[in-house]
């Protein structure tokens, strides 16, 4: 039943929690010890109580993420923005604490302060994925996940609770998070097609391994609330349930580490449409508004990660491609479809294992909302929206994180806007320059 256990919780903390590390390094025991700059947290192992209770099934592990961006050139503010966002997460192993085997729970709290920059693009994607959570305003705490799960065979688990689920999904190896380790840009962490998506939310799910070994394929299928929100326990707003299936594949071309994902979801709830009708009525009082609803909703993803070059295929290390691609119905979501891609690494340079870099690509295709009036006729309001991006994450030590990153983005937005009125000023490609600060506690 060990093995059982082991299965559970690399499982549970590579998908559901979104770790960046390789599946067989999550299933170990961490270790917090060594000297102040060579450990791997600021806080070390506590006097030794840390590795003790990560010994016995306990682990907590806290950050602190730190952004300044500036929008250099275009766009539509060129002011210079600061916030950040800390993250405390908690687990629980009950095999190790000599309860039963098999099941885990997790549990995450955060927090984000002050502003950022992504009102200030013109862009429908945030170039701040990191300040997005748990709630993309100023000065707001949250739990955004509390989720149990319980494996019953090496093949098969379930897991029930409240799910964060920018870490569930769309995994991969060079582009993936929340704007804390990797790309800032939410377009290069995630599939965008895929927003409809509450990012805390009730959730129940199973975990099916084809081959008992997570390392080789992993599939997860889930229905959560539509209407879920990271500051609320999500029963008090049930309106609608998502349906999602996702299924990820390592490859070994050319004898190098690799993963294919493919996965779906349909929703049913009852949204509303992105067009809008104004009209002038004189004889039934002035102004009439027209938005129709809309029932239901779909999407469907691809990614692949691929390393050209590897250092270290048990941690990860080395050098490769990423790509995504995307489509949804269009609304209510307006990123119709979607592609990136990319190149990036970790620990590519002797005596650099935590450094990482990444230079990624993105397009995607909106679904144009349009503004019907009778004065002015039919106006549509956003257009094709394109980015690049390229940071280099400095590991000044394990535990200070230092990355210098800049963005050029083609906005989808057309216009700038005063007030509620549309002026004929157009919002041009924004540069934003900026700097993220790490620290691991």
């Amino acid at each position: 039943m060990k093995g059982l256990a082991i299965v559970a919780g690399v499982v549970l903390l590579a998908v559901s929690l979104g770790t960046q590390a390789r599946a067989a390094d999550v299933g170990a025991t961490p270790s917090y010890s060594g000297d102040f700059f060579s450990r791997s947290t600021i806080t070390g192992d506590w006097g030794g109580a840390r590795n003790d209770l990560a010994a016995k099934g306990l682990t907590f592990d806290a950050s602190l993420t730190q952004v300044e961006q500036g929008v250099v050139d275009g766009g539509k503010n060129g002011s210079w923005e600061y916030g950040g966002r800390g993250d405390l997460n908690g687990h629980l192993d009950t095999q190790k604490l000599g309860l039963w085997p098999g099941g885990f729970l997790s549990v995450e709290l955060e927090g984000n302060w002050s502003d950022s920059v992504n009102g200030k693009t013109g862009a429908l994607s945030p170039v701040n994925d990191n300040q997005l959570f748990p709630i993309p305003t100023d000065t707001n705490v949250a739990l955004p996940q509390l989720l149990f799960a319980q494996f019953l065979s090496h093949y098969f688990g379930v897991l029930v609770g409240k799910l964060q689920t920018a870490s569930l999904g769309d995994q991969n190896e060079f582009a993936h998070g929340k704007g804390d380790t990797q790309f800032l840009n939410l377009a290069l962490n995630l599939n965008p097609t895929l927003l409809v998506m509450p990012y805390s939310t009730l959730a129940a799910g199973a975990i099916i391994l084809p081959t008992a070994d997570p390392n080789e394929a992993l599939l997860n299928f889930a229905v959560t609330s539509a209407t879920g929100k990271a500051s609320t326990d999500g029963f008090d707003n049930l309106n609608g349930a998502i349906f999602t299936g996702e299924g990820r594949a390592r490859t070994g071309f050319l004898g190098l580490t690799g993963h294919q994902l493919l996965g779906a979801l349909y929703s049913n709830k009852q949204y509303t449409s992105l067009d809008a009708r104004i009209e002038f009525e004189p004889s039934h009082g002035g102004l009439t508004h027209t938005i129709a609803p809309h029932d239901g909703t779909w999407a469907m993803y691809y990614n692949f990660d691929q390393f050209l070059y590897e250092t270290d295929k048990s941690a990860g290390k080395g050098v490769g491609l990423f790509g995504r691609f995307g489509a949804s119905e269009g609304t209510p979501n307006p990123m119709k479809y979607f592609y990136s891609i990319g190149v990036g690494g970790k620990g590519m340079l002797p005596s650099r294992d935590f450094d990482r870099f990444g230079i990624g690509y993105f397009y995607t295709g909106v679904e144009n909302p349009t503004l019907q009036t009778r004065l002015i006729g039919t106006k549509s309001l956003l257009r094709d929206e394109w980015g690049f991006e390229a940071f280099y994450n400095v590991a000044l030590t394990p535990w200070l994180l230092l990355t210098p990153d800049v963005q050029v983005v083609g906005p989808a937005q057309k216009r700038r806007l005063v007030g509620n009125s549309v002026t004929r000023e157009p919002v041009e490609t924004a540069t934003i320059l900026g700097g993220r600060l790490q620290i691991l506690f």
